[in-house]
């Protein structure tokens, strides 16, 4: 480093989501020295399912049980697609490496390979997606059986109502029971938050109140479903002992974001990913980047003015789409906002979007994004890479719509795994 405030590494990772966070992962896992950098709160958004495809084609609303065999149609009528330019393998090797690292953060997941599971939302619905939280998986299992459930609320608790759920799966799960209760301690407040009672239930007391406070509704339940509150860094502990005292498993159906799961996500990332190496710049954002001579970037960072300098021999470019800033529509155009790449899009903002909001085919805004080489390396207006070592990963990519695929988590994966077996390779 050439002074106090001048850090050298050899990969920057922008972006904290879900891509920056796997690349910051992958990176380190293979010795190389990583930084990353970005404000960690979008990741607080994640629903916690780890989709890898649920839906191709999306103007058909095909739903496949199957994800691996939905990609490889994927790729064949999206050629341009992110996923075409991965092999299989790597997308299996991602998903075991990232979920290898939540287990041993005590965040286990749990799947199985060849097919996708169905889960409940809190809004009754039901979603096709490929990994859940362990406080999930019960719920797959209830419902693909269709045990005799009771499913509980809290009172002073907004977004989440049993009823409404049951109801709205009286078609395909009739036998549900519902509950509202108090949660322990909490009867003289107007409201009360999910994260709140997750950290109260790390204690082992508070889930003794719990389970008198509901064992009394569950009978001949033999499932229990709840909001997403089951402990924050016990949930391994929490489940079990609900499970015990109710008599009958527990499972959580997840809430509106920003939720716990996606507060779990985003501390076990923080607090295991420096045990790796790897140094995280939280609130850090890039002002300014350029390429240095001696080969390395060079970026400024900071909130307003420049409190330090990093210089990498190597980026990786996971800044998201709108949400993460990593792209701005202004009223002609979207651009990329730290290295100003081209940006596909369509080439007016009148055809942004379809005339029909809930158009079934999606909105062409949704596929603009960054082109890439097969390196994942994303290229200038001559169809170049920009440079040697800039990757890019994730939602920032052109020819995908996440959202819509339900292929985030999956995206997020295979592309930050893509980029960073890229980069060592070049560095050879």
């Amino acid at each position: 480093m050439s002074d106090s405030n001048t850090i050298k590494f050899d990969v920057c990772i922008i972006g904290t989501g879900m891509a920056g966070m796997a690349s910051a992962l992958f990176a380190a896992n293979r010795g190389l020295s990583t930084v990353q950098v970005g404000s960690t709160g979008e990741i607080m958004f994640a629903s916690g399912f780890l989709d890898l495809l649920g839906v191709h084609p999306i103007e058909e609303k095909r739903s496949w049980d199957n994800p691996w065999e939905g990609i490889g149609e994927l790729c064949k009528d999206i050629p341009d697609h992110p996923y075409a330019r991965i092999e299989e393998q790597d997308v299996r090797a991602a998903f075991d490496e990232f979920l290898s690292f939540l287990q041993d953060a005590g965040l286990p997941y749990k799947r199985r390979n060849e097919r996708n599971c169905l889960v409940i939302t809190s809004l009754g619905t039901l979603k096709n997606t490929y990994c859940v939280p362990q406080t999930v998986w019960n719920g797959v299992e209830a419902l693909e059986t269709k045990k005799p459930c009771l499913l509980v609320d809290i009172r002073g608790f907004k977004g989440f109502s049993a009823r409404q759920i049951a109801a709205a799966l009286q078609g395909v799960w009739p036998d549900l029971r519902t509950a509202r209760i108090f949660f322990p301690e909490t009867e003289h407040m107007s409201e009360v938050y999910t994260e709140q009672m997750a950290r109260a239930l790390d204690s082992p007391q508070k889930r003794e109140k719990l389970i008198a406070v509901v064992k009394p509704y569950v009978k001949d339940a033999q499932a229990v479903g709840m909001p997403a509150i089951f402990g924050m860094s016990r949930t391994s502990e929490v489940i079990a002992d609900l499970s015990e005292g109710f008599g009958a498993p527990v499972f959580e159906i997840p809430t509106m974001p920003p939720s716990v799961s996606g507060v779990r996500l985003k501390e076990a990332f923080e607090e295991r990913i420096p045990d790796k190496g790897v140094r995280l710049l939280s609130q850090g954002q890039v002002l300014s980047v350029h390429h240095g001579t001696d080969d390395y970037f060079v970026l400024d960072m900071g909130q307003e003015t420049k409190e330090r300098t990093i210089k990498a021999r190597g980026i990786i470019l996971a800044s998201g789409r709108f949400l993460g800033k990593g792209l701005h529509a202004d009223r002609k155009h979207i651009r990329e906002t730290i290295f100003d790449l081209p940006v596909t899009q369509p080439p007016d903002r009148t055809l942004w979007h379809r005339k029909d909001f809930l158009d079934s085919r999606g909105h062409p805004i949704n596929r603009a994004g960054l082109e890439i080489d097969d390196s994942f390396r994303p290229l200038d207006s001559t169809g170049h890479p920009a440079f040697k070592l800039l990757f890019a990963a994730g939602s920032i990519l052109a020819h995908q719509d996440w959202m819509r695929m339900k292929c985030g988590s999956g995206l997020a994966l295979a592309t930050g795994f893509a980029a960073v077996q890229s980069f060592v390779s070049l560095c050879k």
